[in-house]
């Protein structure tokens, strides 16, 4: 092994990934307990499809073209298969690249799954597995080399943490382009499409929020400041927005909700992804509380339109993204992180920075996941019938429940996919 490897730092990042690869299941339980309980299953293996795709095709192009040389737009094809990556660390790094390959490969994987969130409930699995394929090499491998591996935003200057333009933003707009062109469900504005488990949603939002310890704090790539300093903030942050959105509960309610709460973790750890190593924890509770309000306000105004984009990704990811590297500009202090100042510490270049990166990302993602989704489309069924909506996507897409009725078994027939499925106790 070389010597320039660094074995406090390499058994971090071996938590670390551990961490965030445990996040995905985490988010499939927050999304299961967000749905109808017909569709508690198939929202859960959209996530954990999201595993099995993402890590595949990272492995095979998607690390290579986010992490390979230092073209503008995307890198190259030295990596692919993982060619060349070994057990020596990548310049100026202290732990094996295999490890750094794996740690980048959990963030393809749950930026992937959190698309899933505005498309339940009526997608056909099928066509999410060919989304998720395509859209983890054409869509994040590009943003990911952007902000990570000596692409334009980079090498321009922005700051990025730990991955407001790739997961964040990258994911959120991506969501509002899939609902538009997946469409709303059937009963979307004529019925209460209510969340079925509140409990599923908190403990999901927790797993979340542990997890979100080695996303952040394992993007110092070591256990140096950087590090310690991102991994407070992800305590900090979300603590504060968990206090104001229990205000705006109040105000707009009169009552804290447990889906509010739960969604104020994910909120606040999206605040602090791209802030995470670069502000003061001071600045990064303000972050908190003031991050609150334009998610909240992207929420209430989404249930008065028509656009069905059901987990609110956008608000709780694409906005608190957005706010989050924006933020950097304005208050990122070089004497905590090292690298720049920002607007209020006289260095206004830096706004500029990440207002470019705000304004790039967002369009680049929800542009080629709108083209990507209608060309999928082109070919084959994005969503299933309004019958097989109607039935719940658990029994038509993987002929299993959530909750057994009956004798606890659906019956199905080879010839039976024009009639409704049957418990088996009530065969007639």
């Amino acid at each position: 092994m070389s010597a320039a490897i660094d074995t406090g730092d390499t058994a971090w990042m071996l938590v670390a990934t551990a961490l965030v690869l445990m996040m995905t299941p985490a988010l499939g339980l927050f999304y299961a307990g967000l749905v109808r309980s017909k569709n508690t299953l198939n929202t859960f293996m959209m996530c954990i499809a999201a595993i099995a795709v993402a890590a595949v095709t990272w492995a095979a192009v998607g690390y290579s073209l986010a992490f390979d040389g230092d073209g503008a737009i995307v890198g190259g094809l030295g990596n692919a298969f993982l060619s060349g990556v070994d057990f020596a660390p990548r310049p100026g790094g202290t732990i094996p690249e295999l490890v750094f390959f794996a740690f980048q490969a959990t963030f393809c994987i749950i930026t992937v799954a959190l698309i899933a969130g505005a498309v339940v409930e009526r997608m056909r699995f099928g066509a999410f597995l060919v989304f998720a394929a395509l859209w983890s090499v054409l869509v994040y491998a590009v943003l990911a080399h952007w902000a990570f591996g000596e692409g334009w935003l980079l090498t321009g200057g922005t700051l990025d943490f730990a991955g407001g333009v790739p997961v964040e933003m990258g994911s959120g707009f991506s969501a509002l382009a899939a609902a538009l062109v997946v469409g709303s469900r059937k009963d979307y504005g004529r019925q209460a499409l209510l969340p079925h488990n509140a409990v599923y949603v908190l403990l999901g939002a927790g797993l979340l929020w542990f997890g979100w310890f080695g996303f952040n704090g394992g993007s110092g790539f070591s256990t140096g400041q950087n590090s310690v300093l991102a991994f407070t903030n992800t305590l900090l942050c979300p603590a504060c927005t968990l206090v104001a959105w229990f205000a705006l509960d109040l105000i707009r309610g009169r009552k804290v909700t447990a889906i509010g709460a739960a969604t104020a973790i994910v909120v606040g750890c999206v605040l602090i992804t791209p802030a995470g190593g670069y502000v003061s924890p001071g600045w990064a509770m303000l972050l908190g509380f003031a991050g609150a309000v334009p998610s909240y306000a992207v929420i209430a105004y989404r249930t008065r339109t028509r656009v069905d984009e059901t987990l609110d990704v956008l608000a709780a990811h694409g906005t608190a993204g957005f706010c989050g590297i924006l933020f950097i500009g304005f208050v990122a202090q070089a004497s905590w992180n090292g690298v720049s100042d920002g607007l209020l510490y006289g260095n206004a270049a830096q706004l500029g920075d990440q207002a470019l990166a705000a304004l790039a990302a967002p369009i680049y993602a929800f542009v080629m996941t709108f083209v990507l989704l209608k060309a999928i489309g082109a070919v084959y069924p994005l969503r299933a019938s309004d019958r097989e909506e109607a039935m719940g996507m658990d029994v038509v897409q993987h002929g299993e429940e959530a909750y057994v009725t009956g004798e606890g078994a659906i019956l199905l027939l080879p010839d039976d996919h024009e009639r409704v499925a049957v418990p088996v106790a009530d065969p007639g």
